[in-house]
């Protein structure tokens, strides 16, 4: 049997979503995660989801800074430059709730391409963001990891490959700025997923998985799972991998049966 990674976080962004995001923790737990992760709760209180967090007793693997209006297309705010006090704004709270919650990584996404100004401008934006953002953030023991997302479902995103991601890394600077690796967006860009980590695992902090092309748990789609989790344990990948699909089942638990059964997912 292949080898799996240590350590799974349900995504409860899109994981659990048959009840209200503020049960979705103790939902998580009840399956046997001992830990989990989300988009930035613009919904709800920072406090509320605190205390569903320790109700629940779960550890949060990674959280995303504000995003925007994710449900609209916001795709973050780090380039934009009329939405630069959301971003300043945002991030000492994110910073407090992590340390309340002894959450260690913030996602940050980077935004859109945006019509009048030149991509370059906003690249150097994002750079400057990121770096305070760094520099705040390694006060408190955080890393901020940066990730690439597809631009079929994402439109005109600022890093849509590997190298843009890591580009940016080389460009903040920062010993605590990561790359997050995301299997189901970079499967959609291109390919080359193993040969990615094995190159860059030294880089990556936090992994997403999704198959591809629906975005369903795994074995629903084309990705060599196995194999993927078998390269990631000859790599000594120690972080946790985050389930961020969306259940092609009736309800989350019944998706989750290629992890209670992983050779189920042997090709």
């Amino acid at each position: 049997m292949k080898r799996l990674p240590s350590k799974f976080s349900a995504n409860l962004s899109l994981l659990f979503r048959e009840v209200p995001f503020l049960e979705r923790f103790e939902r998580a737990a009840q399956a046997g995660f001992d830990a989990v992760e989300f988009w930035w709760p613009r919904d709800e209180s920072v406090d509320s989801v605190e205390t569903a967090i320790r109700d629940a007793g779960v550890e949060v693997a990674l959280f995303n800074l504000d995003a925007g209006d994710m449900a609209a297309g916001d795709r973050g705010l780090l380039s934009d430059p009329q939405r630069q006090a959301e971003f300043t704004d945002n991030l000492p709270v994110a910073l407090e709730f992590a340390r309340h919650i002894g959450c260690r990584q913030l996602n940050a996404l980077l935004g859109l391409e945006l019509a009048g100004l030149s991509r370059e401008d906003q690249l150097e934006l994002a750079v400057s963001n990121l770096r305070w953002a760094a520099r705040e953030a390694a006060k408190a023991g955080v890393a901020i990891l940066i990730e690439a997302v597809n631009s079929f479902e994402n439109g005109p995103y600022l890093a849509t490959h590997t190298s843009d991601a890591l580009d940016l890394l080389e460009r903040v600077g920062e010993p605590n700025v990561a790359l997050q690796y995301d299997v189901y967006h970079m499967q959609r860009m291109e390919g080359n997923l193993t040969a990615t980590i094995r190159r860059h695992h030294e880089r990556i902090a936090h992994v997403q998985i999704a198959d591809c092309p629906g975005r369903g748990e795994p074995g629903t789609g084309e990705i060599n799972f196995p194999y993927l989790f078998d390269v990631l344990a000859n790599v000594n990948y120690s972080g946790y991998v985050g389930l961020e699909y969306v259940p092609t089942t009736a309800d989350t638990e019944q998706s989750l049966g290629w992890l209670r059964s992983p050779a189920a997912l042997a090709r």
